[in-house]
């Protein structure tokens, strides 16, 4: 403490002992899809495509000019992408030969989303697209992981390793369920396992009609990570996509009613449904098996996934210092101060903190032998909310009182 000599008010800095912990992004999308080496490439501003021929060429016609237009992306590198322009300048606009990925990702825009990472495959094989999944290892800023139109058992059953793995595990799969007309989970879902780190979406949506006048049905996981982006920003992580309308959308390829829904829904299958002019997603499952019910909704896992990433980040100023007393009094202050701003937003289920949720880290969780390896173990118990999906009203008739 300084020595002060004059009488007066002195005005000191000192340091909180609170570091506080900010919470992770949610909704950046990864994105894995086939765009051609040969695609149309827009113009760069300002350019024309063409020069005027020399002089002595012999030919008045003009003369293409390469430069002129943005360069395809590489395949197999993740290009980040902030706007459906950004796209198009490294993917070109929708065509043939990148169609199902052009669509999947203006769908991701229009719906809400802000950021995505992209890799193109130069064919959509199953082996390209697994190897592409490579790409996403080293970016720590991917929450949503999705390939539009990948259906097979293999390149699902890749994502969702993906997700699970420990070095991934703030991810979440967005799968597209299989254009089936038997609506049976083993249909539209295949023989992929079950995850709580994976929904599945039914049926495709029409974005639109070809020259022909034929409906245009597009895998809905690209538009579907949209409505993620955008139910995180307006309402948080903690609220289930669902209940929401996806934009763009203009019908569905297979019309499913409240009974089909039923033998759907248990399974893990999330249905869109169109309610007049709207087309809404009307599911919030994640496909976890039945003995897991506590992430049976994708809200939950979701939430998990930001708390424990959130927590993760924020207490890396934790390594490498002593492990005592006052390092745990440290982190219980830390994550208590984090957990209370999630509850207070909702996302935790208890009238007070104290109910919502606890963090113990003390001599029961670092025991000697435990500090003997160098670790710091701390317990977090949190009590989630989970969405209200049947809603029941109990209504009787009344008469009034005898005369």
């Amino acid at each position: 403490m300084p020595q002060y000599l004059t009488p007066g008010v002195y005005v000191e800095e000192v340091p909180s002992a609170v570091k506080p912990i900010a919470g992770v992004g949610t909704s950046t999308a990864g994105f894995i899809g086939a765009v051609a080496d040969d695609v149309t490439m827009p113009l760069r501003p300002g350019r024309t495509g063409t020069r005027p021929p020399a002089a002595d060429a012999g030919d008045s016609a003009p003369v293409r000019e390469p430069d002129d237009f943005y360069p395809v992306a590489a395949a197999g590198t993740a290009v980040l992408v902030d706007s459906w322009d950004a796209f198009r300048a490294n993917f070109g606009d929708v065509q043939p030969g990148n169609a199902v990925l052009a669509n999947a990702v203006y769908g991701f825009f229009n719906n809400g989303g802000s950021r995505a990472l992209v890799t193109r495959v130069a064919s959509g094989t199953d082996r390209n697209l697994i190897a592409a999944l490579e790409s996403f290892t080293v970016l720590d800023e991917i929450a949503i992981v999705a390939i539009p139109g990948a259906v097979s058992d293999a390149v699902q059953t890749a994502i969702i390793d993906h997700c699970e793995h420990e070095y991934a595990q703030d991810r979440f799969a967005v799968l597209d369920g299989r254009r089936a007309t038997s609506l049976t989970k083993a249909a539209i879902a295949g023989n992929v396992r079950d995850s709580s780190y994976a929904a599945v979406y039914y049926p495709w949506i029409q974005i639109g009609v070809d020259d022909g006048g034929a409906p245009v049905y597009q895998p809905p996981s690209g538009h579907v990570a949209g409505v993620y982006a955008r139910v995180d920003a307006e309402r948080g992580v903690h609220k289930a996509p669902a209940n929401e309308v996806i934009r763009g959308a203009l019908g569905v390829e297979t019309t499913v009613g409240r009974a089909g829904q039923a033998g759907l829904n248990p399974g893990g299958v999330n249905v869109i449904r169109p309610f007049g002019a709207n087309v809404t997603i009307w599911g919030a499952r994640t496909t976890a098996a039945a003995g897991a019910p506590e992430w049976k909704y994708i809200g939950s896992r979701r939430l998990f996934n930001f708390i424990r990433e959130s927590i993760d980040e924020g207490l890396q100023w934790a390594v490498f210092e002593p492990n005592s007393a006052e390092l745990w009094s440290k982190v219980r202050r830390n994550v208590t101060a984090f957990l209370t701003t999630v509850w207070a937003g909702g996302a935790l289920l208890g009238a007070t903190p104290e109910q919502a949720f606890y963090v113990r880290c003390d001599e029961t969780t670092n025991p000697p032998e435990v500090r003997d390896l160098g670790q710091l173990v701390a317990e977090v118990g949190i009590a989630l909310v989970n969405p209200a999906e049947f809603v029941v009203f109990r209504i009787s008739q009344w008469a009034g009182p005898a005369a």
